[in-house]
């Protein structure tokens, strides 16, 4: 099996002078899991290498730069699946950790458990080898600003059009990425650092298996981005995944899932489709959507507009 690698960084109403950042923030996290694949390594290690590269970069939501809770801080949620045995690692509310992708994995590999919260998650991973840092590290000036004017708009009971509509419209870089591996084994992982100004101890979609996140060689391996609680309640990624499944192409189900999202419940987002066989899909229905693909036939990096 050919190797083929495909994340994306956020589907939102991406404004033009926020394209480049998103950009060279694909690229890089394509040459990290490009790299893994290219090493023999698995389709695990890949999404994980992916994922860390763009959790580290504040151009999106997951790990540092990540939206402020409504008391300020920055609370993460991350999940990573293997498609060979279905093993499953996620965490969620964690402040003290830098890259929630690298505990999912330990979840994933050392724990008879599927999923750790909070204190718990940042427990098991110290144990583990992780650093704890303080959340002061997870936060940038730019998040501060945004909490700020989103409250001021909300005390004012007139919200700025800014802030208006789903929580899609003003901003979404949930980062998630998809892989199949030269063994033929997928993976897929998502991270995000959840809405602005969420109640401290809200969970999205990201982290939760099926929603955010899923992945099985007998189906295909999916992530998702956008408003989350619409995603869970019609566990949409494990949606998709059936439907490749059962004989649909990745393409008309990441369509066909979209679609879904917005008939049944008006929600908004975009996901990234990878079946056994290789075959992509991707698809969208806000404004903009950052993605790339990476594979021995090269590298792709788009940021498309709605379908």
């Amino acid at each position: 099996m050919k190797p083929i690698l495909l994340i994306h960084g956020g589907a939102w109403a991406m404004p033009d002078d926020a394209i480049a950042a998103h950009e060279n923030g694909i690229a890089a996290a394509l040459e990290a899991g490009w790299s893994a694949l290219s090493r023999g390594g698995s389709s695990v290690d890949a999404v994980e290498a992916a994922i860390t590269v763009m959790e580290d970069d504040d151009t999106f939501d997951a790990g540092r730069g990540s939206f402020l809770t409504r008391d300020g801080r920055v609370q993460l949620d991350a999940l990573l699946m293997n498609g060979a045995n279905l093993r499953s690692g996620g965490v969620a509310c964690v402040e003290r950790l830098r890259n929630p992708i690298q505990a999912a994995r330990l979840v994933l590999d050392k724990s008879p458990h599927v999923y750790f919260v909070g204190t718990g998650a940042e427990r098991f991973a110290r144990q583990n080898g992780m650093d704890l840092i303080d959340n002061t590290e997870l936060i940038v000036p730019r998040e501060r600003d945004r909490l700020m004017a989103f409250q001021r708009a909300e005390a004012a009971g007139h919200p700025d059009t800014t802030f208006s509509g789903s929580p899609t419209e003003h901003s979404h870089d949930t980062v998630g990425a998809v892989a199949i591996d030269a063994n033929g084994n997928l993976a897929a992982g998502t991270s995000t650092g959840g809405t602005l100004s969420k109640a401290p101890g809200r969970v999205g979609d990201s982290s939760l298996i099926g929603c955010g996140c899923y992945a099985d060689n007998l189906s295909a391996a999916v992530s998702l981005t956008g408003w989350g609680e619409p995603i869970m309640k019609l566990v949409l990624g494990k949606w998709a995944v059936d439907r490749v499944a059962a004989g649909h192409n990745p393409q008309d189900a990441a369509t066909a899932a979209i679609e879904y999202l917005h008939t049944r419940l008006g929600g908004h987002g975009g996901i990234i489709l990878l079946g056994p066989d290789g075959r992509i899909g991707l698809a969208h229905n806000t404004p903009r959507m950052a993605w790339g693909l990476a594979s021995h036939e090269g590298r792709q990096l788009g940021i498309t507009r709605n379908i």
